[in-house]
């Protein structure tokens, strides 16, 4: 029998999880709702905040990374929509002005994913690309501005 259940675990079919970042701008009534439970709960969907500024009686945005099977996150899109939430995919990224740069480091101190991180022999500032999650947090700590996005 244990052939019969291998063979049975190959042939299905695993959906892999998908990404999607999205910029989520909620109109003033909707900021107490809360959505990444209901996107837990009721779309099995994962959100991993990585920028918010919500304040009570305001316009708040949130950006998330979302994670799930690819339906489940059309519908939990499709949902918020509904609820008057506007969700955009976020496709910006970090860009660094090598020549203002002057790889101080101050940086990669507030950098989550360490895509920014001193060379060890060279000192100078390397940025990994594929780390970084636009969180936005090494923008406002360069002292000399040499980072920003092209959001």
């Amino acid at each position: 029998m244990p052939k019969i259940k291998d063979t049975l675990e190959q042939t299905r079919v695993s959906a892999k999880p998908v990404k999607k970042r999205v910029t989520l701008t909620f109109p003033k009534r909707a900021i107490q709702m809360p959505v990444t439970y209901r996107l837990a709960k009721e779309f099995n969907v994962a959100a991993n905040i990585i920028r918010a500024q919500v304040a009570p009686n305001q316009i708040g945005k949130l950006v998330v990374e979302l994670l799930g099977d690819i339906d489940q996150l059309d519908a939990a899109i499709e949902w918020m929509r509904s609820q008057n939430i506007n969700v955009s995919h976020t496709l910006g990224e970090i860009v660094i002005d090598e020549d203002t740069c002057v790889h101080c480091g101050l940086c990669t101190g507030v950098c989550p994913t360490e895509a920014l991180s001193l060379h060890p022999e060279t000192y100078k500032l390397t940025f990994t690309r594929s780390r970084c999650i636009v969180c936005e947090q090494c923008i406002p700590t360069c002292p000399v501005q040499a980072i920003s996005t092209n959001l």
